[in-house]
């Protein structure tokens, strides 16, 4: 009898043993619009890009059983704060702002922020001189650091023209709806490479509205998972598989500045 019980007790252990080492459920926000070459979806309707590869990397690395959730961007920190999603992984800027009601990981990347339009307009842009864009029509996503940015320098002399979406602002300036498009220069990278027409007319110096990069989101409270992303993205560099995901897109690791190792 003695040892049957003892049996059942240790069974009973390695029952339990077995369910608190299964991976930790963690649901990754990503927005759900195209923002390659970080995430976009292809022909299979999958997502795919830099930050889609280094995600999984980083889950892989922290044995965390990780599901990609999309969620509209200007929804994307609520759905955090309630519990819809675990992580924003979708190239959220890192500012006080932001830390006023979420925290983030490390730094994942950062890249330097640009206003593009057509090659035929003479204008000099300036946010030295907000009158360098007087009457010009300047298109940015809303929700953004870039939003911001425009708004601050240039809100008073031009018109910003706010969209839920970069596709929809690239859209427009490439109809003659709106004269510019500021954005990072990663994201804008895809839209001049297709349209020769186009070209970079500034970019823009470091401000705190900028932050400092790119990393995942969290909730304030969330310290233990926190520490495992950033353990994992860490553990991803210095493993080499950083620079592995930067060179299956052209050219992106020339444009990022990617977290020390």
């Amino acid at each position: 009898m003695k040892k049957l019980i003892g049996g059942l007790v240790a069974g009973a252990v390695l029952a339990f043993s077995a369910m608190t080492a299964q991976a930790q459920d963690v649901k990754i926000g990503v927005a759900a619009e195209p923002y390659p070459p970080f995430s976009e979806k292809n022909t299979a309707g999958e997502w795919v890009g830099f930050e889609m590869d280094l995600y999984k990397a980083v889950c892989e690395d922290q044995k965390l059983n990780c599901q990609l959730v999309e969620v509209a961007w200007d929804g994307i920190i609520p759905a955090l704060q309630e519990k819809k999603i675990d992580v924003i992984w979708s190239s959220m800027s890192i500012t006080d702002e932001r830390k006023q009601v979420i925290d983030f990981t490390d730094m994942y990347y950062d890249s330097s922020n640009t206003l593009i339009g057509a090659k035929s307009d003479d204008a000099q842009p300036d946010a030295g001189n907000p009158d360098s864009l007087k009457g010009k029509i300047i298109g940015v996503q809303t929700s953004t650091i870039h939003a911001n940015f425009i708004q601050k320098y240039f809100g008073n002399s031009a018109e910003v023209k706010l969209y839920d979406t970069l596709d929809n602002a690239l859209a427009d300036l490439k109809a003659g709806r709106v004269d510019y498009v500021s954005e990072s220069s990663t994201s804008l990278a895809p839209f001049l490479q297709s349209n020769p027409d186009f070209t970079t007319k500034a970019t823009w110096p470091l401000d705190p509205i900028f932050g400092n990069g790119v990393g995942g989101g969290v909730r304030k409270d969330d310290t233990e998972l926190k520490a495992k992303l950033n353990a994992g993205i860490a553990n991803v560099v210095k493993s080499g598989k950083y620079d592995e995901f930067l060179a299956k897109y052209p050219g992106l690791a020339e444009q990022i500045q990617k977290p020390q190792s």
